[in-house]
């Protein structure tokens, strides 16, 4: 299970309350593996969410991400441009919102595949997303700037329907990640204020997928948050016992 691309939009609160890949970022272009020992992934520089493995994905790519990556673009820079306020209280809490979500691109992964109970239920990546609120913190320490507010697991729709773009990037991910082998694409939608993050994540076959199921993942969540922590695990149960990471 890998994280994808994220997309910013704005929008309203609701109105209601492959394991051995897990934690690693996929080429959006070939679908190559990040090894971070070894190479580091590529940022758009555009988007600044999207990772090629080389300059040549990246430009093999720019015609159909160009209209994505313009829009995204366009809504961090709107986001900055509005006046600091509840909704809005760091002129850069979108460029946050999105280290916050690389920074804990394996756990909110893993709270979403719990949240949305893939193990047992693998057809609800098909109608429901997770839903994070958080708080803003004015810290100096990056790790510390946001807690958990809510949690909530909303129909996929109220994710897809606010953005024919993010909805089209979605999609055209959840197509190759079925083409090859996956159950499809698992969206997580990572809120503050007026700002919005997607993340998409492509989910493995559940019997390729060790992790136990939980149903603490929300403390857990808030945990490895609010502490600060970087080094979350998702516990597994393999023939050898239990295994975290």
């Amino acid at each position: 299970m890998a994280p994808a691309a994220a997309n910013y939009y704005s929008a309203p609160p609701p109105s209601h309350t492959h394991h051995k890949q897990r934690g690693y970022r996929i080429c959006d272009t070939c679908g190559a593996i990040e090894n971070p020992s070894l190479q580091k992934f590529r940022l758009c520089g555009g988007c600044m969410t999207t990772q090629y493995c080389s300059p040549e994905c990246q430009k093999s790519h720019w015609p159909s991400h160009k209209a994505i990556c313009q829009h995204t673009a366009a809504q961090m820079s709107g986001a900055k441009q509005q006046p600091i306020g509840p909704a809005y209280p760091d002129e850069n809490l979108a460029k946050y919102l999105r280290k916050f979500t690389s920074t804990h691109s394996s756990l909110l992964g893993w709270a979403g595949f719990q949240a949305l109970q893939l193990k047992r239920l693998p057809a609800n990546i098909r109608q429901n997303a997770l839903l994070i609120e958080l708080s803003y913190n004015a810290h100096a320490d990056s790790l510390y700037r946001f807690s958990v507010a809510n949690t909530h697991v909303v129909p996929r729709t109220y994710v897809t329907s606010h953005d024919a773009l993010v909805a089209a990037d979605i999609s055209r991910r959840e197509e190759r990640c079925r083409r090859s082998g996956g159950i499809g694409t698992l969206i997580i939608l990572v809120q503050c204020g007026g700002i919005s993050q997607v993340m998409p994540v492509e989910v493995d076959p559940p019997s390729k997928i060790s992790w136990d199921s939980r149903d603490d993942w929300a403390e857990v969540l808030r945990h490895f948050v609010e502490s600060g922590r970087t080094d979350f695990k998702p516990i597994s149960t393999t023939a050898r016992g239990v295994v975290y990471g």
